[in-house]
């Protein structure tokens, strides 16, 4: 999961909007905006541990993707169903590029997959 995800998901977790977060950690909403975009900005690393406090959120795993995500003691629910798991290697592989693809390619890929498996 990529900084900007990360960074969604724990603002979502706390419901916040993305406007109720900019006030609290002093930026305008469209710096949130960006940080939350595949293609924005990452946040400096003072603000990256202000989203931390104000969502509850682990700094090492906002940051980094690593250890649990919520530093209350409570591990929200996965946000992806178990069945979009990787299954094995080849799938895992499959996710990895497509994830890297821009949103155009994705499109394509996708089309090409309901072609296959019919």
């Amino acid at each position: 999961m990529q900084l900007p995800t990360r960074i969604r998901k724990a603002r979502l977790a706390a419901q916040l909007t993305q406007a109720e977060l900019a006030r609290r950690i002093g930026v305008k909403r469209s710096a949130v905006t960006q940080w939350e975009h595949p293609l924005g900005t990452s946040p400096s690393m003072h603000h990256l541990i202000q989203i931390a406090i104000e969502t509850v959120t682990c700094v090492e795993w906002l940051g980094t993707g690593r250890g649990p995500s919520r530093c209350d003691g409570t591990e929200a629910a996965p946000s992806t169903p178990r069945e979009d798991c990787a299954q094995d290697a080849s799938e895992s592989e499959a996710l990895l590029r497509f994830r890297k693809l821009p949103a155009q390619k994705r499109k394509i890929a996708l089309q090409i997959l309901k072609v296959l498996s019919n």
